[in-house]
């Protein structure tokens, strides 16, 4: 066995765990249309975003980096328009780095039941309108998904449609594979 030196890293953490929010966040930049790519790298043992800003401080965090990136791509729109929509998109954005990233395997289902029932009436996080929440949630909850059966999946339709609904949103899935969400059932006349 290595060791973690060794192996480059935290061993608590795959390469691609520790990764992941670089991606999301090249990600992010891609569907924002930024032309110049910005420098990330990892602090501490959560591997914790910086982007490494030339003229200012480092920023630290996923959403921090995240809500600067939108504001750099002068989208101000994806984090809300109106008090009420940006304070929503604040607290999916926080939701997503305190209750989805490094949740556990019974949490998963805590976190689909509550999100099914909350996307109940909602096409998007914010209401009718798609923000950033909508990116990083979809982010943070694909690698979950992805290992749902279709009888899970099922299970959280309001969560699926939403999630099919973004991963087919025009420049969002850069680095992520497109999940089979949905399927057609097919009812015989005696079923209804």
């Amino acid at each position: 066995r290595l060791s973690p030196g060794e192996r480059g890293g935290d061993w608590r953490s795959p390469p691609s765990v520790r990764n992941m929010a670089l991606r999301e966040l090249a990600s992010l930049e891609k569907y924002l249309g930024l032309r110049k790519p910005n420098k990330y790298s990892t602090q501490g043992d959560k591997k914790t975003p910086v982007l490494q800003n030339n003229a200012a401080p480092p920023l630290l965090g996923l959403v921090t980096i995240a809500c600067h990136l939108v504001k750099e791509a002068k989208r101000p729109e994806l984090l809300g328009d109106s008090a009420e929509s940006r304070a929503v998109v604040q607290q999916w954005l926080e939701y997503r780095v305190t209750k989805v990233d490094n949740c556990s395997k019974e949490d998963i289902k805590i976190i689909l039941k509550d999100l099914n029932l909350y996307l109940q009436d909602r096409v998007f996080l914010a209401g009718n309108r798609f923000t950033v929440a909508d990116v990083l949630m979809y982010y943070g909850l694909h690698p979950l998904i992805v290992d749902l059966t279709v009888q899970e999946k099922e299970q959280f339709t309001n969560v699926s449609r939403w999630f099919d609904h973004i991963q087919h949103h025009p420049g969002v899935r850069h680095h992520l594979p497109p999940v089979a969400v949905l399927r057609n059932r097919i009812y015989t006349s005696r079923h209804h």
